[in-house]
């Protein structure tokens, strides 16, 4: 196989890999209830900074070459949309309007992804059928998910998911773009930047952090697993799943990445049947498969006719 051959093989592992890790941020702050979303948050990326500042020492020669102003500016400015902003509005969201609807929310993203950074020369219609298998699970999965979950805060739940999908579709492609432009930029010295850039972008959120509603007992018997889950989220759901996610970035075009985030909200939900301790109902099966089918869709037709992956001749979205 040739080197652009296996390029594109490890970038769809790594999208996947990313997506299982990132589902688990949909179920996990729902574990600490006694924990408010500013603490929750401040906590997954406070364990990321630590991690990502540790990495950084340990190979600051190789790292120093390439701490630039306008890389440093670059990383303040992705780490502060895809991460600070978009996680905080997701525990929102997940606590307001539940898990299944904010990973159906957030799900909408390989669409958006697949308008915006579809590769020259590949036709749409040729990633219709698996756009549609998508459309047609997140409809599914709405109809289930809004005859059971309800409340006061239900509206402003959904807000904060749209909001989410925003910033992480801006961040998506706008990373793409950073990492094909600056191939020499290592991606583990990127990563471990936009850990350190997302707590800058938190710290005002320090000011407003208050404990929760619950009383001191509750919090005080839920800390162990506070911290654990902060830095299980910090660790794997941060550091490994950006590092991933990066390495998805340069090797595939935007709007096949965007197709493999369909993989979140598969995990997303499996993480929240399981937390719940339900099976999912017939609704929710089907939606799941036409998930799935988008995903195998989307990698089996990103390809000409000749079955050659498209080549690298846009740095906004091909892959490089």
């Amino acid at each position: 196989m040739s080197p652009q051959g296996n390029r594109i093989p490890a970038g769809i592992a790594a999208g996947l890999a990313a997506g299982a890790l990132w589902g688990l941020v949909f179920v996990l702050p729902r574990l600490v209830p006694a924990y408010s979303s500013i603490e929750v948050t401040l906590g997954r990326y406070g364990a990321y900074a630590a991690v990502s500042a540790l990495a950084l020492a340990w190979t600051w020669r190789r790292a120093r070459p390439h701490l630039r102003p306008q890389v440093l500016v670059a990383a303040l400015l992705l780490g502060w949309l895809g991460n600070s902003l978009y996680y905080l509005m997701v525990v929102f969201a997940v606590r307001w309007a539940g898990t299944a609807l904010t990973g159906l929310i957030i799900g909408t993203i390989p669409l958006w992804l697949l308008l915006i950074g579809r590769p020259p020369g590949l036709r749409l219609a040729r990633l219709a059928p698996g756009a549609l298998c998508t459309a047609t699970g997140l409809a599914l999965m709405h109809w289930s998910a809004s005859r059971i979950h309800a409340g006061p805060m239900f509206g402003w739940g959904i807000a904060c998911a749209t909001g989410a999908l925003v910033a992480w579709s801006s961040y998506a492609v706008l990373n793409a773009r950073w990492m094909k432009r600056h191939t020499a930029l290592p991606n583990d010295v990127w990563t471990n930047l936009l850990g350190l850039a997302t707590l800058l972008g938190l710290l005002p959120l320090f000011a407003l952090a208050q404990p929760g509603a619950a009383l001191p007992a509750e919090r005080d018997a839920q800390w162990a697993l506070y911290v654990g889950i902060s830095l299980a989220m910090g660790l794997g759901a941060s550091w490994l799943a950006t590092w991933l996610w990066n390495l998805a970035s340069q090797r595939l075009p935007t709007s096949l990445a965007g197709q493999l985030i369909v993989s979140e909200t598969l995990f997303a939900l499996a993480y929240g049947f399981a937390y719940e301790q339900r099976w999912p109902s017939a609704l929710e099966w089907t939606a799941a498969v036409l998930f799935a089918a988008g995903i195998v869709w989307a990698i089996r037709h990103h390809r000409q006719p000749d079955d050659r992956i498209l080549p690298c001749n846009d740095a906004t979205s091909s892959p490089c």
